[in-house]
């Protein structure tokens, strides 16, 4: 009871000592003065990349030269499917390399402006070869494939799906 007591009377004599210092600087409440307004900083409207930093010519100390697209063409389209979703549409394409060990395999879209007009989505199905040679063997072995997502607003005026190799492409319409 008596320690109690003690802490109790202690806390109490600490808490009223702080009234005294209520227009102290030591208080933190009183390190910053009230808020006022301003006017807001010009700045645009909306920057979807507010946060990444831009990159400048040359780079940094430590930076690396951005490596060269050394992909090509897959050299033949087996299989275009468009399978829907609720945001939109998978393309996915498979095809058969010319030599085995192709990778870094991906659809690589191509924006014109006569596909734009006539509603043609169209993607380059590329592949990166090792620089070693490398054998053929099976087709089996040298099949390789990719997926890429579309959204709705990229369909909405979409009437044709278009994926180009070396030998041949694949289309894909709407119904």
């Amino acid at each position: 009871m008596q320690k109690s007591f003690t802490v109790l009377l202690v806390a109490t004599l600490a808490l009223s000592a702080c009234n005294s210092w209520r227009e102290s600087r030591v208080n933190p409440s009183n390190w910053f003065g009230s808020s006022t307004s301003a006017p807001p900083p010009e700045t645009a409207t909306y920057d979807a990349n507010a946060l990444v930093p831009e990159t400048r010519e040359g780079g940094g100390l430590l930076s690396r030269p951005t490596p060269e697209d050394t992909s090509v063409p897959i050299a033949k389209i087996d299989e275009l499917r468009i399978e829907p979703t609720p945001n939109g549409a998978i393309v996915y394409a498979s095809g058969t390399a010319v030599r085995q060990g192709a990778y870094d395999a991906r659809l690589v879209r191509v924006d014109s402006e006569e596909n734009q007009k006539n509603g043609v989505l169209e993607f380059t199905f590329r592949v990166t070869y090792p620089a070693r040679a490398t054998n053929t063997g099976t087709e089996r072995s040298r099949m390789v494939s990719d997926a890429i997502n579309i959204s709705k607003k990229d369909l909405e005026n979409t009437r044709l799906v278009r994926v180009v190799g070396q030998q041949n492409a694949l289309e894909s319409r709407r119904r």
